[in-house]
C-alpha cells in the first residue's frame, strides 16, 4: 500500500479530530460514564481477578473493589488447602489500602499448578488512631499453572487494535479455543483513548476475566491510542506493568518496547505535556544493554513486541523515530521477529536486505473482516506463526528456523 493511501486511511479512522491536550471528541451518546459513578454503597469486587506475570516464578493477581480495602490473596498447591497468604507491596512501611489491588505471588515452583482466592476487607472509616473495618468479600477459588521457564515450547496468541470493541476479545479467542497458551498478548490500541475507569473495565478487563484471565495471564504493550485522553495518566495503575521490559520463557527472549505516540511531541493536540521522543531514546539505551545480556544472546529466538512497527507504517514522526532508533540495534542483536499492529492492515513482511534483518508481522483490525488473531508457537528449532482473520480463515503463515 502506498504511503499516501495509508495516511489517508488512518486520518479517516481518526476523523472527529482532537481537543486540546489530546482528548478525542465523541458524540454525547458515545461518551462513557464518569469513573466516579462506579463507586456505590455496596462493598463488592467490581472486576477480577486477572493475572499478569513476567514469568520469573511469580504471578501478579489484580482486582478492583468498589471501596478502599485491606486485601490479600490466599493460595496453595491444593484447592482444599490455601495455606499461604500474600499482600500487596508495602511502601514506606504501609501496606496498600486502596481499590486497585495488585498482589504478587513470588517464589513459585516451576511447572506447578497453584490455587488461589482473592479477599478484600472494606475500610469503612479511617481516623488517625482508629480504623473501622466493614464487610469482607472474596472470590471463588481459581487456579493457574506457573510455567517452567526452561520449558521446551512456548505458545501464545496476539490481539491488537480492537479500538473499544470488547466483543472482539471473546470472538477472536474462540477461533483458537481448543488450544492452551502460556499467555495472551495484547499489542496496543485496545482503546480509542482513555476516558475513565469504567471504559477500562468494560472494554478490556471484564471481557478478559470472563474469558481467560482468572487462569491464564496476559501480557500488554501500550499503543499510541492508550497515550491519549484525560485518563491516560491513571491508566497504568490498572496493570502490573505498562512500559518496556524483557522476559524469558522457554526458548524465547521476549522484548517489549513502548513505541509511544505517532505524532511529533510539539503537535498542538498535546498542548506541550508529552515527551515521547525522550522516552523512546531512553528505551534505545536500554535496548543496547538488553542485547548484550546473556539471556538475550543465548536464547534460541528473540522476539520483539511493539505496537508501531519499525517499518511499513508511513512517514509520520513516531514510526520513523522508531525506525531510526530501534532498527540498527535490533539488527545488531539478531532479532528474529517483530510483532506489531497500528496500521490496521494485516501483513507478514519478510526480512528486507540492508533494512530490517528480521520478519515484521502486523496484525489487522479493528473492523469486522479485518480483525486478526495471530498464533505463535516456538521450540528450540523453529518459530511457527499463523494469522487468522475473524472468520477463522488463515490469512498468513510464517516459520523461522534456528540458524
Amino acid at each position: 500500500m502506498k504511503e499516501s493511501l495509508l495516511k489517508e486511511k488512518r486520518r479517516a479512522f481518526l476523523k472527529g479530530g482532537f481537543a486540546l491536550g489530546g482528548l478525542a471528541l465523541l458524540s454525547p451518546e458515545k461518551a462513557l460514564s464518569s469513573s466516579l459513578k462506579i463507586q456505590d454503597k455496596e462493598f463488592r469486587i467490581i472486576t477480577g481477578p486477572y493475572l499478569q506475570t513476567n514469568f520469573g516464578n511469580s504471578m501478579s493477581v489484580l482486582w478492583i473493589t468498589s471501596k478502599n480495602s485491606s486485601s490479600w490473596v490466599e493460595y496453595g498447591i491444593s484447592p482444599d488447602k490455601l495455606d499461604q497468604k500474600a499482600f500487596g507491596k508495602s511502601s514506606l512501611g504501609f501496606k496498600p489500602a486502596d481499590r486497585l489491588n495488585c498482589i504478587k505471588l513470588e517464589n513459585l515452583k516451576p511447572g506447578t499448578t497453584y490455587y488461589y482466592k482473592i479477599v478484600s476487607k472494606e475500610i469503612k472509616d479511617f481516623q488517625p488512631y482508629k480504623l473501622t473495618y466493614g464487610e469482607t468479600v472474596s472470590g471463588s477459588t481459581e487456579s493457574f499453572l506457573n510455567p517452567d521457564a526452561a520449558k521446551k515450547e512456548v505458545s501464545f496468541v496476539m490481539l491488537n487494535d480492537l479500538h473499544d470493541r470488547p466483543k472482539s476479545i471473546p470472538h477472536l479467542l474462540n477461533l483458537d479455543k481448543d488450544n492452551k497458551h502460556d499467555f495472551v498478548f495484547f499489542n496496543g490500541d485496545i482503546f480509542d483513548y482513555q476516558a475513565d475507569e469504567q471504559q477500562i473495565i468494560d472494554h478490556m478487563l471484564q471481557p478478559c476475566v470472563d474469558n481467560f484471565a482468572k487462569n491464564t495471564p496476559f501480557v500488554y504493550v501500550r499503543g499510541n491510542h492508550e497515550t491519549r485522553g484525560q485518563f491516560a495518566r491513571e491508566f497504568p495503575a490498572y496493570f502490573d506493568h505498562v512500559g518496556y521490559t524483557a522476559f524469558s520463557l522457554g526458548p524465547v527472549r521476549f522484548v517489549i518496547l513502548d513505541s509511544g505516540e505517532d505524532k511529533v511531541d510539539a503537535h498542538p493536540v498535546y498542548a506541550g505535556i508529552v515527551d515521547f521522543d525522550k522516552y523512546r531514546e531512553e528505551q534505545a539505551k536500554w535496548l543496547e544493554d538488553e542485547i548484550k545480556r546473556k539471556e538475550f544472546k543465548n536464547a534460541a529466538f528473540r522476539i520483539v513486541m511493539m505496537h508501531i512497527p519499525p517499518r511499513y507504517s508511513g512517514d509520520w514522526h513516531g514510526p520513523t523515530h522508531c525506525t531510526s532508533l530501534f532498527e540498527p540495534i535490533m539488527n545488531r542483536g539478531k532479532v528474529d521477529l517483530v510483532l506489531s499492529g497500528h496500521t490496521h492492515q494485516y501483513k507478514i513482511h519478510e526480512p528486507a536486505k540492508d533494512l530490517n534483518n528480521y520478519a515484521i508481522v502486523i496484525g489487522g483490525g479493528p473492523q469486522e473482516g479485518t480483525r486478526t488473531l495471530t498464533k505463535i508457537k516456538a521450540n528450540h528449532k523453529q518459530i511457527l506463526l499463523s494469522m487468522l482473520d475473524d472468520s477463522g480463515k488463515e490469512v498468513g503463515a510464517y516459520s523461522i528456523s534456528k540458524k
